[in-house]
């Protein structure tokens, strides 16, 4: 997150806001539809997608769900939900 001085704003806004919060740090949010989702900008969620494909083909291949836990270092659980999921 980047940090703006207030000054950018015109002055009739700044003081409409400054009726409401004064000399703390506020979050102004992106509007709908602009915001990204997580792990996009840094391909996080790219890699975990890939990687659960992944599982999923090496489960449906035989591979048990202790096997695919030791070879992705993830909990039982996690794997569960990996392949079991519908997606």
């Amino acid at each position: 997150m980047k940090y703006v001085k207030a000054d950018i704003l015109p002055e009739e806004l700044l003081r409409e806001v400054q009726k409401y919060i004064q000399g703390v740090t506020i979050y102004i949010p992106k509007p709908d539809g602009e915001r990204k989702g997580w792990g996009v900008n840094s391909g996080s969620r790219k890699h975990i997608n890939q990687r659960n494909q992944e599982i999923r083909q090496q489960f449906a291949q035989g591979i048990t769900i202790d096997q695919l836990t030791e070879s992705f270092f993830l909990s039982n659980d996690s794997i569960k939900k990996i392949v079991y999921s519908k997606s």
